[in-house]
């Protein structure tokens, strides 16, 4: 650790580490923190899922402590509600591509770069509710919107890992339901 670097009131504030795991592993087992068993998730359900995501995020987003981090190396729940909300938008991009182009790469998104560049920690909480509910919205009419056939349509990450439609449901999933977890949030049993 030791890195810093100043807040938006000038302050300075721990970096957190960034997060370079390989995720991908939740198609195959269930989270050992979470729980959420991304792999066998009945992706029938992720428009309403999305959707129930959104509130259980705005109600976090409403908590009275919502920007104070836990510790010096873990983000607050408004930082990862701000993380939510594009993880949604960024999903909605790359489901979009999947239905429309023939096996499409997705750009590389550095999460942790976009949380320093965006100033997740002072960004109003009611902003970023407001921003997650209607991001996850459009996520969730695109999901309702996937035809019997497109299912299997697949995409490929800039790491090379290969996503169908149903498995990029599956593994968004499981981003905000252990962010949940991660805040100290009810954790839902999908």
């Amino acid at each position: 650790m030791g890195n810093s670097s100043p807040d938006h009131e000038g302050s300075v504030r721990n970096v957190i580490t960034p997060d370079d795991k390989n995720w991908t592993w939740v198609l195959e087992r269930a989270c050992p923190d979470c729980g959420f068993a991304a792999g066998t998730f009945d992706v029938a359900n992720t428009g309403a899922v999305v959707r129930d995501l959104a509130a259980r995020w705005t109600a976090v987003l409403d908590r009275a402590d919502v920007s104070q981090r836990p510790n010096a190396t873990t983000w607050s729940p408004l930082e990862y509600g701000c993380h939510v909300r594009d993880v949604f938008r960024i999903f909605d991009r790359r489901l979009a591509m999947m239905i429309e182009q023939v096996d499409p790469q997705f750009d590389n998104w550095d999460q942790d770069k976009t949380a320093i560049d965006d100033d997740y920690a002072g960004q109003p909480s009611s902003v970023v509710a407001s921003e997650l509910s209607g991001a996850a919205e459009i996520l969730a009419d695109r999901f309702d919107s996937v035809q019997a056939d497109q299912w299997q349509r697949r995409g490929f990450r800039s790491d090379g890992s290969v996503f169908t439609v149903r498995t990029i449901a599956q593994y968004l999933l499981h981003d905000p339901v252990h962010h949940l977890w991660d805040v100290g949030a009810p954790v839902p049993k999908y």
